[in-house]
């Protein structure tokens, strides 16, 4: 059951609507199902005295605001107290019976009309489709003074988590304060009549946080957002210094034919300048790319970026599953490297990378805190993809893009655990939401690559590939792992392993550190995440139809599994916990 508010200052005009057609003719049967004291005109039932709905309409409208006129100067401007009330899809038809009672634990608990209180103020609630109501308020007691209504939003949320379970209701995620405004009904239909498939304001929310994505500082970020082909407008203080930003859409005007204006604070409680400056102050680590990684030619700027990227967000999720209040900035880091992956994807992914990146921003706002934590590493990758620029999905591109986003959804993964543990509800769902599209994104990524090695590893001598298989079980003891170990769910693990001894590596050791970076009970298919791991861990090509890259001459190379790869932009744990402990699980991935 979900509660909207909103104030006005016309009673008549807002009658008007909730007795009307509708935008798209889709009231229907208009009427009260309660009111202040039960016996108000209903214009859409009543026939007496007067047969003219026109005319019980203008008694209703003066009956709700008859003390706001004898209140004159001391009713508030904005007299007009509106509340929608809306099941849940999927939920049983309610009766008015039930409506009303819902209507009346409302305004009780949000100081319209406490129970008991004849000074209360007038309201009435409207019904003219199944699964809502509207409930009007005028905002002036009896005794002429205004209502208390402090948190008036988070009381009406409370009391209709009360109403699910006692109705036996959809139960929904109870909400902190911490989410974007929803878009109002008038964008939507402005959307809808202008043939966008989103309202402005979403359209802005997204443009602004990929703008600052990766942003090294200010500067970069307004240009980025001009870049993006929207107006900026800034707002400054007498002294000149910059207050805030407003932004708009080219071509979005309002009946004046202005611009309509969308401070950043309005788009979302973390996208308000003083906000934007807190996490630009954090920077981006100062680095200066070799020519060769661990002694191999460099890959391609996109598949470079996107391997760094990865074992930074594998020491991402390790800080979240640490369970420290601390890695609450590790959330707002990840955001902006999803944002950044799905602004450089290719074509394949694009759709629900982009769907992932706007899920995850509900996860990464929360009331908690972290005092010190450094996100410069999960910043820094985001720019390198951001300045790499986008990947095209062949080759070692498509292969590192699969590597990246199968350890984002490990991230996701830990970061609905990590919300979890705190109660936060939508935050963790938003997570599991994420990680649902990662998983989406990464089959297609994978697809290629994968099948590719699955080749490889069927064409491999029957004795060669037994004794890979062997390796595989021994590094997998427990029955639930080795249900995973057959022929045909190891090729590409085996074709991994192959390639892994012919660079010289000690496959078993090599093996069982992939095995030790994580738990692997959670992961949704085993294999294709020790495949990743290995590649990594081995700098073998993340497409197996790329060469394999020969050190420099002078270079050298780690040739077991015994000197782990360090991350450049990141700490790696020193140690981390064993799979059997129980702080290492995080949910299914």
């Amino acid at each position: 059951m979900v509660p909207d508010i909103g104030r006005g200052s016309r009673t008549h005009g807002l009658l008007i609507y909730l007795y009307g057609p509708g935008k798209r003719e889709e009231h229907t049967d208009a009427h009260l199902v309660g009111s202040w004291d039960g016996f108000a005109p209903d214009p859409g039932r009543d026939t007496s005295p007067d047969p003219d709905p026109k005319v019980t309409l203008a008694r209703l409208t003066a009956a709700l605001d008859l003390r706001v006129k004898q209140a004159g100067d001391r009713a508030p401007a904005k007299h007009v107290w509106h509340c929608s009330v809306r099941t849940a899809p999927g939920d049983r038809r309610l009766s008015d019976e039930e409506w009303n009672a819902v209507a009346q634990r409302i305004v009780h608990a949000t100081g319209i009309a406490p129970d008991g209180d004849p000074d209360g103020c007038r309201w009435i609630a409207v019904r003219h489709a199944e699964d809502h109501i509207h409930i009007v308020a005028t905002l002036v007691r009896g005794d002429l003074r205004n209502p208390r209504l402090n948190y008036d939003f988070n009381k009406a949320q409370a009391t209709c988590r009360l109403i699910e379970k006692e109705m036996d209701l959809r139960r929904l995620n109870a909400g902190d304060g911490t989410a974007a405004k929803n878009p109002t009904s008038a964008e939507k239909f402005k959307a809808e009549r202008t043939g966008r498939p989103e309202t402005s304001r979403e359209t802005l929310r997204e443009a602004v946080r990929q703008a600052v994505a990766g942003a090294d500082d200010e500067k970069e970020f307004f240009t980025r957002l001009h870049a993006a082909g929207l107006r900026v407008k800034m707002r400054h203080a007498p002294s000149g210094d910059a207050l805030g930003y407003n932004v708009a859409l080219p071509g979005d005007r309002n009946r004046h034919g202005e611009p309509v204006w969308y401070p950043g604070s309005k788009l979302a409680p973390d996208l308000s300048l003083p906000k934007i400056r807190l996490r630009l102050a954090d920077g981006t680590a100062e680095r200066t790319m070799p020519s060769t990684v661990d002694g191999r030619p460099d890959w391609s700027p996109p598949a470079r970026e996107r391997r760094s990227a990865t074992g930074i967000a594998e020491h991402a999720a390790d800080l979240l599953d640490g369970d420290e209040d601390e890695a609450a900035a590790q959330l707002v880091g990840v955001g902006e490297l999803l944002d950044a992956v799905a602004q450089t994807s290719p074509a394949a992914t694009r759709a629900e990378l982009g769907a992932a990146a706007r899920a995850f921003e509900r996860a990464t706002r929360s009331h908690v805190r972290a005092e010190h934590a450094d996100t410069r590493a999960l910043r820094t990758a985001a720019r390198g993809i951001i300045q790499a620029g986008s990947a095209l999905g062949r080759g070692e591109d498509g292969g590192t893009t699969a590597m990246l986003i199968s350890t984002l959804v490990l991230v996701a993964l830990a970061a609905a655990h990590w919300h979890s543990a705190r109660g936060h509800a939508q935050q963790a769902h938003a997570s599991r939401q994420t990680a649902e599209h990662l998983r989406a994104a990464y089959h297609q990524a994978a697809a290629t690559p994968m099948h590719a090695l699955h080749d490889q590893g069927r064409a491999l001598p029957e004795a060669e590939r037994r004794t890979y298989e062997a390796t595989i079980r021994a590094a997998l003891p427990n029955e639930g792992r080795r249900a995973d170990s057959s022929s045909t769910k190891t090729d590409a693990l085996a074709a991994t392993l192959a390639q892994a001894e012919q660079e010289g590596h000690d496959i078993k050791a090599l093996l069982q550190q992939a095995i030790d970076m994580r738990e692997l009970d959670t992961a949704e298919n085993m294999n294709d995440v020790l495949v990743w791991r290995l590649r990594r861990l081995a700098h073998l090509p993340a497409h197996p139809g790329e060469a394999t890259r020969r050190p420099h001459a002078g270079t050298t190379r780690p040739k077991t599994a015994t000197n782990p790869t360090i991350n450049r932009m990141a700490p790696t744990a020193a140690a981390r916990p064993a799979a059997s402990d129980p702080r290492n699980r995080s949910p299914r991935r």
